[in-house]
């Protein structure tokens, strides 16, 4: 791994969880059943890579009530926009670099 590829967000599961949670807009929160069924993970993975994000930082979880259901959401914070657009242009920047010049 090149020392400019994030590696809390490099690791396939957490890319999936913070690309999703970017397609948000700024401020907008999922539920946590919800984010787990669009990403096709089962709830105790999903947790283990949500707690990993939240330690950087880069997601906010909040835990609240329904009335008497508890409802967990999740948020991408500013820090993990920041750090998935620095990510995504480092991996843009080692495909142009992989790229060939073309004759012309």
């Amino acid at each position: 791994m090149t020392p400019g590829l994030d590696p809390v967000i490099h690791a396939p599961a957490r890319l999936r969880v913070v690309a999703t949670l970017n397609a948000l807009r700024e401020g907008d929160t999922v539920t946590f059943p919800g984010l787990r069924d669009l990403l096709d993970m089962t709830a105790g993975n999903l947790s283990v890579h949500l707690g990993k994000l939240e330690d950087a930082g880069y997601v906010e979880i909040t835990k609240t009530h329904r009335g008497r259901t508890p409802v967990t959401y999740v948020a991408l914070t500013r820090r993990g926009r920041l750090a998935f657009e620095d990510y995504t242009a480092e991996i843009r920047s080692l495909l142009d670099a992989a790229t060939p010049p073309t004759d012309g």
